[in-house]
């Protein structure tokens, strides 16, 4: 049987990832989401990893508090070690009947220490403190904590929302600081933008000459995204391409090792196993890797360890036909493998696009001839890569009754940079999972339900592509 590409326990699905890397190892705290009626309390559960291929679950971590504690739900924090060799997790408590000022369950910061490797945690309900005069005491979430050696301190960023102002735009990052990581004092402000209703799982990182800062945009676009400065004090730079994926991948947090940067975010499962299920929050754990740009930008991608772990081919008509040129000025062309690809496959496909040309790119799990099938989008005109599929949900008896006119998923759209040229488009399919990637710099995550075999193809329409290089690996079983 081939090991799953993405990790998911038997039991439960995958909220929130806390990173932490030891001795060459990843850390992958995770918020353990159980969905059962009444919901049981959420704890942090752990997987490992060392080469980001395979999984190691370890279960239960830090339990959460009974129905009468304030962690009954112990939610999104961080990990730090000390001159000691102490490990302090802090975290977010909350329980459901205990209400703040402002009426929503209160959210509180506590602090769990570990003198054995993070093997057991102690709990320090004594350290535990809410939000202070002017925030809303029902969001005082997801601290993060990190050294600032310049100020020989440390320094907590929170996730919080100002008492007044406009309400889908009171989120504001909050900062406490610390000697001891024991007493904290409020301070002003991490990032105070004024934008949207709050700046989930915040997180902050120097790589080389740059410092940035992380955070998943509670809005409905619900994006995780980041921002460039020279200084952990800012001025926070916006890059023109600043999101790490699109709506199916959220709160993203970020572990390094050996000057790489990996990011550890979850994938939403969709209500009822369809493709047009709400989502739903918490799903299935994926990983992407950073690449820092010449200029500080980042571009997201595979691993190499991933996309090594695919080396057995994959043979199809396709590839015999390489280069295949698909010209068509004013119309449309597809080619079609002739076989079904199996539930799990990496393929990479190189695009030379012409001057002018309207849309190229891979059919995922097409019928004979491509007019059923997923599909990733290449747009060089807008400059975007987008997921779509047909046939989209059928509404009544007549041809004109699906879902809407909607040109794609409207909420799996990424911007890339898409010259005339050359350009890579990567796919790893397990399952009811997706990630696609152009050119190792952006990448677009999503779940499909509906179609679970077929072909695989490439098309373009309304001008010129090459196809240059064509692949499909597998795994083979284990």
């Amino acid at each position: 049987m081939k090991r799953s590409v993405f990790f998911q326990p038997g039991d439960g699905w995958v909220g929130d990832l806390i990173p932490f890397e030891k001795d060459g190892e990843f850390w992958l705290f995770y918020l353990h989401d159980v969905r059962t009626d009444p919901k049981p309390g959420t704890s942090w559960n752990l997987v490992t990893t060392k080469d980001l291929t395979q999984f190691e679950y370890h279960g239960v971590a830090l339990p959460h508090g009974s129905e009468d504690d304030a962690d009954f739900n112990a939610y999104t924090g961080s990990v730090v070690v000390d001159d000691d060799g102490t490990h302090h997790l802090f975290y977010t408590g909350q329980n459901p009947g205990n209400l703040g000022a402002d009426g929503a369950p209160l959210q509180l910061v506590m602090h769990a220490t570990s003198g054995d490797g993070m093997r057991s945690w102690t709990k320090h309900l004594e350290h535990t403190f809410g939000a202070p005069e002017g925030y809303e005491s029902g969001d005082w979430r997801d601290p993060f904590v990190f050294r600032d050696e310049a100020k020989s301190q440390w320094r907590m960023l929170i996730a919080a929302r100002h008492a007044t102002g406009p309400d889908r735009r009171r989120g504001v990052i909050a900062q406490c600081v610390s000697t001891d990581l024991v007493t904290w004092h409020y301070t002003e402000p991490f990032w105070d933008p004024r934008r949207y209703i709050t700046h989930e799982c915040p997180e902050v990182f120097p790589w080389g000459e740059w410092w940035y800062m992380v955070y998943s945009e509670f809005s409905e676009t619900f994006t995780t995204r980041y921002r460039m400065a020279k200084s952990p004090d800012g001025p926070w730079t916006v890059p023109e391409l600043d999101s790490i994926d699109g709506r199916a991948f959220y709160a993203s947090k970020s572990a390094g090792r050996d000057d790489r940067r990996f990011f550890f975010g979850w994938i939403a499962s969709k209500e009822g196993n369809r493709d047009d299920g709400a989502w739903q929050w918490a799903g299935t754990m994926s990983v992407l890797e950073a690449r820092q740009n010449p200029d500080g930008t980042l571009g997201f991608g595979f691993a190499d360890e991933l996309v090594d772990s695919f080396w057995e081919d994959v043979p199809t008509s396709l590839s015999t036909q390489i280069p295949a040129s698909l010209d068509v000025p004013d119309s449309y062309a597809a080619i079609v493998s002739d076989v079904e690809l199996p539930n799990q496959f990496y393929a990479k496909a190189v695009f030379d696009i012409a001057p002018n040309t309207t849309e190229c790119g891979l059919l995922l799990r097409a019928n004979h001839d491509g007019d059923e099938s997923y599909v990733l989008r290449l747009e060089p005109k807008r400059n975007r890569l987008v997921f779509d599929r047909w046939p989209r949900e059928v509404t009544g008896d007549a041809q004109w009754h699906v879902s809407g006119d909607v040109p794609y998923d409207v909420e799996l759209e990424r911007p890339c940079q898409l010259a005339p040229g050359e350009h890579t488009l990567e796919v790893i399919v397990d399952g009811d999972l997706c990630v696609a990637v152009v050119d190792r710099q952006v990448a677009l995550s999503a779940r499909i339900y509906d179609r679970p075999t077929g072909r695989i193809g490439v098309f373009a329409g309304e001008g010129s592509a090459v196809v240059t290089e064509f692949e499909v690996r597998q795994r083979t079983e284990n």
